[in-house]
């Protein structure tokens, strides 16, 4: 008996968890960062900075009522050292996605494998290191 209280007090404090609906429709704007990224969202799409590399997310971020999104972007490694004149970026389609409650985002990026995930905070400038 005592086992199957402490299930059902376990079980409905899980439901309150981030899986639980949202009422926002969008990422909320403004600055997003955490460890390694920083991501500038606005009404029409967002910016990213990551250690060495950029990106942009391509659209307004929409999300679905579970808080999640997927958006189609572009991702741009970048090197150490001087940025010639006539250099084109190495720039290659990526996606975006991940969930979000309106203050606390996880997010993944993908090109044609994954290239990581990464945890932000609405509010936070994000903690990144550029190429030298």
């Amino acid at each position: 008996m005592r086992r199957t209280i402490i299930i059902g007090v376990q079980a409905a404090f899980l439901s309150c968890g981030p899986t639980s609906p949202t009422t926002l429709t969008s990422v909320p704007p403004g600055v997003w960062g955490g460890d390694h990224v920083r991501l500038t969202v606005s009404e029409t799409g967002a910016t990213i900075e990551f250690d060495c590399a950029q990106g942009t997310l391509n659209g307004p971020i929409a999300l679905d009522q579970n808080g999640h999104f997927d958006v189609a972007g572009v991702f741009v490694r970048e090197h150490g050292g001087p940025i010639r004149v006539d250099e084109v970026p190495n720039q290659e389609p990526a996606r975006y996605t991940g969930t979000t409650d309106g203050r606390r985002m996880s997010l993944a990026v993908a090109k044609s494998q994954p290239l990581g995930s990464f945890m932000l905070v609405l509010g936070q400038q994000g903690r990144f290191v550029k190429c030298l």
